[in-house]
C-alpha cells in the first residue's frame, strides 16, 4: 500500500485534502456541550390536592401512581415524595441510553389507568408528565430597578408573557415559576356570613353560575322566513373581568325585594393565584423562573436560544422592567471547552519543537506535523457521523491524540532518515525499504493503542456513556494515524527529504548530538549488562510490581472532578411552622453576609423563599449565586469550594434556620449535591416514627465519623398539626353530612378555585378563601356554620374539637418503599468512595430491616467502581490477542505485556503526587498509558525479533534493536510528555479533569520511558530463553 503512494503523491495528497474537508464541515455542524449525556433519562409525574396533609396525598395520590408503574421498558429506579402542601412528586429513571420520548409515553399510557383512580380535585387540578433533567439550566429574574413593581406584578407579567412562550423553545424541559400570576380573590368573612344565614358553598354555587359563558344564537340562522333582512349574533354574557363585576354577583333575593351581594359577605380583589413563593434579586423584589433541560437537548444551544428570546422580550417590557439571569451554568462550558483548546494549540506547538530537536532539518518536521490537522480534522468527521458532540471529554481525548498520533508519523520519518544516513540510499528509495521494515510495527501499535481504548467503548451506565468518548475519539484517531502514516507520510518523504549526510556538529544541535550519541551509547552497554543480570533485575521488576498493587489500593476512588463552574446554592431550612415571613428574613440575613464578605467574588444574589431542592413549604428556601468572572478571581481563596467553606460556618451561626451552601456537582443534570446521595430504606414495613429515629441515629453517627464532613437529612421535616376530631354521631344528629363538613373546610380554609375570568385579553382563575384573620388560630374554627339538611346553620364547635398532634409534612418513598432521602459531602482529603463505605458501614449498626438505598450521581459511582477492574483486565486480554495474531506467536506478546506494570506505576504516581483520585479521567489517563507502554516495547521486541530470525546471536540482536529504536522511541515518548504538559499545568475552569488526566499520563510516559526501555529486552530475552530456542554458542564467562 505504501509503495503505491509514494510513487503518487499526488492521490495521498487528494485523500488527506478529502478527510480534512469533511472534518471543517463537520466541526460546524457539531453541538457543544460539557459532557455528553451522561444522566440516565427521567420522567416526572407531577399532581397537586389542594389541602390536603402529606398522609393524604401519600395514600390517595403517590401510591396509587406508583402501584400502576408496572411494565415500563428501562425503568431503572423511582422516587416520589409527597408534601403536606399537597403535592406529589414522582421521578421515574430509565437505563442510560432509553428513548426519553417513549419512556414518556409510556408513563403516560401507565398514569391513565391510574388517573380514574384519583380524588376529583386531583384530577380537576390537572396531572403532568414531563422529560426533564433534575437540575437547573439557568434561573432567569425580571426585577424592578424603581421600586414600581412588586412582586405579584412582575410575576404576573413573567407568567401572562413568558413563561409559555419559552416553555416551547427547543430544548427546555420544564419550567418551576417562582411567584403566581393574578387571580380573583374572593375573601369570605365569617360573621357577615353567619347574618345572612349563608355558607361558603352558597357562593361558590352563586359564583359558578353568574359568571358563566351564554353562547345564544343568532338572528336569522338558517332555515329562515322568506324575505329574513336581519343576520346577527346574539351576545348574552361573558366571563366577568373586573372586581367590581363580581361584587354586584347576587347571593340571594329576600322577600322584600332587598338584594344580598357578594360584596356584602366578602372582599373582592385581584391578587396573587397563590402565596407560596416569593423571590427577591440582590434584595430587591423580583419574580423568576428556572429553567430545566429536556432530555438529551443540548444545554449550550438551548440557553443561546433562551438568551435571545430574553432579548426580544425585553424590547417590549414596560418601563422600569428589567431581566437578569442570576444562575447560568453555560458560561462554565464554553469557557473550559475554550481552556481545551488552548491546551490542544498548546500540544501542537510544543511537538513541534520537539521533533524539529531530534529531526533537525524542518522538512523532516514539517512531514509528522502535516499528519496533524489531517488527522484531527478526521477524527472531528467520525464524531459528527456517530452523533457525538464537541465536549471535554472528546476534546481532552484530541489532546492525547495529538501526542499518538505524531509517533507514527516519527516513526516513519525517523526510519527513512536512519536508512538514507546508514546506507546511503536516494529518499524514495529509502522510504520504500523503510516502508517495509516499519509497516507492520504501524498496524501493530495501532491495534495495541485500539485494542486498549475499544473495550471501553461496550460498559453500560453512565460511565459508559464517558468511555465510549474517549474509546472512539483515540481509536479514530489511531486508526486515521494509521492510514496517514501509509499514504501521505511516506508520499511526503519520498518527494520532500533530502539525503544530507552526516550528524550536525556545529552549534546548539551538534551540542545535543554529542550528548544524544553519547547517552545511546551508554544505553546499549546498560543493556548488555542488564540482559545477562536476569534475576536481580527479576527482584527489581517484582518491587515494581508491588508498589504499584500498593499504591493502586490506597488511590482514593472518586467519579468525576469537582469544578469550579462560577456558581453555588445556599439551601436554606427553617423550623418546621416557620412562616414565610421567617424564612424571607433568613434569606435577607445570608445576602447581607455575601455581601459584606464576598462582594470581591459574588456577582449576584438571587433569593426565592417557599421552594427548595428539599421540598416546598414556607419554612423551605433556596438562594442562587452567580460568582464573577474566573479571570477575576485567580487565587485559591477564591474559588468557589473555598468561598462555600468560608459561608458554612458564617451560615451556621444564624440562628432561626440551617443554611448549606452547596457546589454544584460535575453533572448537573445528576443530582443538585456534590458528595454522596441515598435513601435510607424501611424495608421491613416499619412506622414512620421507627424510620425517622433510625435517620437521626445514622445522621449522630456520621457526625462523630472523621470521613464525613457533613450528612444532612434532604425533605421536609415533621410538624405540629391540628388534628380536628368530628363526632359523626353528633353530627348525624343534627342533620350534618360528611360532605357538608369536608366542602366548608375545603372552600374556607383551604380556598376553591371556582372557575375563570378575563384579565386583559388572558384567562385567569378566580378562587374563594376566608378572609386571613379568620383561619389564623385553631379557635377560628368556631367562626363557622355548616348547613344542615333541614337548612339551619350549625356552629363547628357543636360535633368537632381540635387536638394538636405532630406529623410529617413530606413523606418520601423509594422504588415504592417508605424512605427518607439523605445527602452529605466527604471529609476533605476523603474521596467519595470511602465516604460511601463509611455510610454503609454505620447503617450496618442500624436495627434489622432498614437498608442504604444510593441514588444518583453515589449510585453511577458504585457502578462505575464495580466495572473498572473488569474494565482493565479486558483491556489487556484484547492487548495480549492482538498481539498474539500480529506476531504469530502465544509467548514474545508476554515480552510486550509484562512492560504494562512498569508504565502503570508511573501513572499512580503521578497521581498521586497531584493528589488526585482514582476517577474516570484517571481511568482513561491509565489506559492510554497501557497503550503507550505497549507501543514502546513493540517497537523493541518487532526490531528484535527481525534480527534473530536473521540468524544474530540473541544477545547481540536484542542489544542492536534496543540501541537502533532507541532515538525513535525516546522521541516519541518525550513528544507526548510534553503533549500532555499543557493538561498538567492548565489552570481556570475546569482544569481539575484536564489535571487529572495530564498527570497521570505524564507519570506513566516518563516511566514507561525510562524504566521501559531497559527492562523490555530483558523480558524480550527471558521469554525467548523460556521457549528454549536453540542459542549460538557464547564465549565463555560472559554470565554474571
Amino acid at each position: 500500500m505504501a509503495r503505491f503512494f509514494i510513487d503518487r503523491p499526488v492521490f495521498a495528497w487528494v485523500i488527506s485534502i478529502l478527510i480534512m474537508g469533511l472534518g471543517l464541515l463537520s466541526i460546524a455542524s457539531l453541538p457543544v456541550a460539557q459532557y455528553p449525556q451522561i444522566a440516565p433519562p427521567s420522567v416526572t409525574i407531577r399532581a397537586t390536592y389542594p389541602g390536603a396533609s402529606a398522609d393524604t396525598v401519600a395514600n390517595t395520590v403517590t401510591q396509587i401512581i406508583e402501584q400502576q408503574m408496572t411494565g415500563l421498558d428501562g425503568l431503572r429506579y423511582f422516587s416520589s415524595s409527597s408534601t403536606s402542601a399537597g403535592t406529589s412528586t414522582t421521578t421515574l429513571t430509565f437505563e442510560t441510553g432509553t428513548d426519553p420520548d417513549i419512556a414518556q409515553v409510556q408513563v403516560q399510557n401507565k398514569l391513565a389507568q391510574a388517573t380514574a383512580l384519583l380524588p376529583e380535585p386531583v384530577q380537576r387540578q390537572g396531572i403532568t408528565v414531563e422529560k426533564s433533567a433534575s437540575g437547573f439550566l439557568m434561573v432567569v429574574g425580571l426585577t424592578s430597578s424603581d421600586d414600581r413593581y412588586e412582586q405579584v406584578d412582575l410575576a404576573d407579567y413573567l407568567i401572562s408573557n413568558l413563561v409559555n412562550d419559552l416553555s416551547r423553545v427547543d430544548g427546555v424541559g420544564s419550567v418551576q415559576v417562582f411567584g403566581a400570576q393574578y387571580a380573583m380573590r374572593i375573601w369570605l368573612d365569617p360573621s357577615k356570613l353567619a347574618a345572612y344565614e349563608l355558607t361558603p358553598s352558597d357562593v361558590v354555587a352563586a359564583v359558578s353560575s353568574e359568571n358563566a359563558q351564554i353562547s345564544a344564537g343568532s338572528f336569522g340562522s338558517q332555515p329562515a322566513p322568506q324575505g329574513q333582512m336581519l343576520n346577527a349574533t346574539i351576545t348574552a354574557q361573558s366571563l366577568l373581568s373586573t372586581p367590581e363585576d363580581f361584587e354586584q354577583i347576587v347571593l340571594r333575593a329576600e322577600q322584600d325585594g332587598g338584594l344580598i351581594l357578594l360584596k356584602d359577605v366578602a372582599r373582592v380583589e385581584i391578587g396573587a393565584e397563590d402565596y407560596m413563593t416569593n423571590a427577591r434579586y440582590n434584595g430587591q423584589p423580583a419574580s423568576g423562573m428556572a429553567i430545566s433541560l429536556a432530555s438529551g437537548a443540548n444545554a449550550l444551544d438551548t440557553a443561546e436560544r433562551v438568551k435571545a428570546r430574553m432579548e426580544e422580550f425585553a424590547r417590549f417590557f414596560p418601563e422600569g422592567m428589567e431581566y437578569v439571569i442570576p444562575f447560568d451554568t453555560t458560561p462554565f462550558v464554553l469557557i473550559s471547552i475554550e481552556e481545551v483548546v488552548k491546551t490542544l494549540i498548546e500540544a501542537i506547538v510544543l511537538v513541534f519543537f520537539v521533533m524539529l530537536l531530534f529531526l533537525q532539518n524542518w522538512r523532516a518536521t514539517l512531514i509528522p506535523t502535516l499528519a496533524v490537522p489531517v488527522v484531527l480534522l478526521g477524527t472531528f468527521g467520525v464524531l459528527a457521523a456517530l452523533g457525538f458532540t464537541i465536549n471535554t471529554l472528546t476534546m481532552l481525548a484530541m489532546v492525547l491524540a495529538i501526542g499518538l498520533l505524531v509517533d507514527d508519523a516519527i516513526v516513519v520519518v525517523e526510519n527513512v532518515e536512519r536508512i538514507m544516513e546508514e546506507e546511503g540510499l536516494e529518499p524514495r528509495e529509502a522510504t520504500r525499504k523503510s516502508m517495509g521494515q516499519i509497516t507492520g510495527a504501524l498496524i501493530g501499535i495501532a491495534l495495541v493503542l485500539s485494542a486498549v481504548f475499544v473495550p471501553m467503548a461496550f460498559f453500560g451506565g453512565s460511565t459508559g456513556v464517558i468511555y465510549k468518548q474517549f474509546a472512539i475519539t483515540i481509536a479514530s484517531a489511531m486508526g486515521l494515524s494509521v492510514l496517514v502514516a501509509l499514504t501521505l507520510t511516506p508520499a511526503l518523504c519520498a518527494t520532500l527529504l533530502k539525503n544530507e549526510h552526516g550528524h550536525k556538529t556545529r552549534g546548539f544541535f551538534g551540542l545535543f548530538n554529542r550528548g544524544f550519541d553519547r547517552t545511546i551509547h551508554g544505553y546499549g552497554n546498560s543493556v548488555n549488562w542488564l540482559i545477562r543480570r536476569p534475576l536481580r533485575m527479576m527482584l527489581i521488576y517484582l518491587c515494581i510490581g508491588a508498589a504499584m498493587v500498593l499504591l493502586f489500593l490506597r488511590t482514593p476512588t472518586g467519579f468525576l472532578p469537582d469544578e469550579d463552574q462560577g456558581i453555588m446554592f445556599v439551601l436554606i431550612q427553617g423550623p418546621t411552622g416557620a412562616t414565610s415571613e421567617r424564612t424571607d428574613a433568613v434569606i435577607d440575613q445570608i445576602q447581607h453576609y455575601f455581601a459584606e464578605n464576598e462582594s470581591a467574588n459574588v456577582e449576584s444574589f438571587f433569593g426565592v423563599s417557599g421552594f427548595s431542592f428539599a421540598g416546598s413549604g414556607q419554612n423551605m428556601g433556596i438562594a442562587f449565586l452567580r460568582l464573577k468572572d474566573w479571570d477575576e478571581r485567580p487565587g485559591a481563596e477564591q474559588s468557589v469550594q473555598a468561598i462555600a467553606g468560608r459561608a458554612f460556618p458564617a451560615l451556621m451561626g444564624i440562628r432561626d434556620a440551617m443554611a448549606f451552601p452547596i457546589v454544584p456537582p460535575s453533572v448537573i443534570e445528576l443530582g443538585n449535591v456534590s458528595g454522596f446521595d441515598f435513601y435510607l430504606q424501611a424495608r421491613a414495613g416499619q412506622a414512620h416514627e421507627q424510620l425517622l429515629d433510625a435517620r437521626n441515629q445514622l445522621l449522630g453517627m456520621s457526625g462523630q465519623d472523621g470521613r464525613i464532613a457533613s450528612a444532612r437529612p434532604n425533605g421536609l421535616e415533621d410538624a405540629a398539626q391540628y388534628n380536628l376530631d368530628i363526632d359523626w354521631r353528633k353530627a348525624g344528629a343534627m342533620g350534618v353530612s360528611a360532605t357538608d363538613v369536608g366542602s366548608l373546610l375545603s372552600v374556607a380554609w383551604a380556598g376553591r378555585y371556582v372557575n375563570d375570568f378575563i384579565d386583559r385579553g388572558r384567562i385567569k382563575r378566580v378562587y374563594v378563601q376566608g378572609e386571613s384573620e379568620s383561619r389564623a388560630l385553631p379557635t377560628d374554627i368556631d367562626k363557622w356554620r355548616v348547613r344542615n339538611s333541614p337548612g339551619g346553620l350549625v356552629p363547628f364547635s357543636n360535633f368537632a374539637e381540635g387536638r394538636w398532634s405532630y406529623g410529617p409534612q413530606g413523606l418520601d418513598r423509594y422504588n415504592g418503599v417508605p424512605a427518607m432521602q439523605i445527602q452529605g459531602s466527604p471529609a476533605p482529603g476523603v474521596s467519595s468512595g470511602q465516604a460511601m463505605a463509611a455510610i454503609e458501614e454505620l447503617a450496618g449498626q442500624l436495627p434489622a430491616g432498614f437498608d442504604v438505598a444510593w441514588t444518583g450521581l453515589s449510585l453511577e459511582e458504585q457502578q462505575a467502581g464495580n466495572q473498572t477492574m473488569l474494565l482493565y483486565g479486558l483491556s489487556l486480554a484484547v492487548v495480549f490477542l492482538c498481539l498474539a495474531a500480529l506476531y504469530e506467536s502465544w509467548s514474545i506478546p508476554f515480552a510486550v505485556m509484562l512492560a504494562m506494570p512498569i508504565g502503570v506505576l508511573g501513572a499512580l504516581v503521578g497521581a498521586w503526587l497531584g493528589g488526585f483520585d482514582n476517577g474516570v479521567f484517571f481511568q482513561v489517563g491509565l489506559l492510554t498509558v497501557i497503550g503507550l507502554t505497549g507501543k514502546n516495547a513493540i517497537l523493541i521486541v518487532e526490531f528484535a525479533r527481525e534480527q534473530a530470525e536473521q540468524g544474530k546471536p540473541l544477545y547481540e540482536a536484542v542489544a542492536e534493536a534496543a540501541r537502533q529504536r532507541f532515538r525513535p522511541i525516546i522521541m516519541t515518548s518525550v513528544a507526548f510528555s510534553l503533549g500532555v504538559l499543557p493538561l498538567v499545568l492548565s489552570t481556570g475552569a475546569g482544569a481539575n479533569g484536564r489535571n487529572t488526566i495530564g498527570a497521570t499520563v505524564l507519570g506513566g510516559t516518563v516511566s514507561a520511558t525510562v524504566l521501559g526501555v531497559l527492562f523490555v529486552p530483558l523480558f524480550f530475552v527471558l521469554v525467548r530463553r523460556a521457549l528454549g530456542r536453540p542459542e549460538p554458542a557464547e564465549p565463555a564467562g560472559s554470565h554474571a
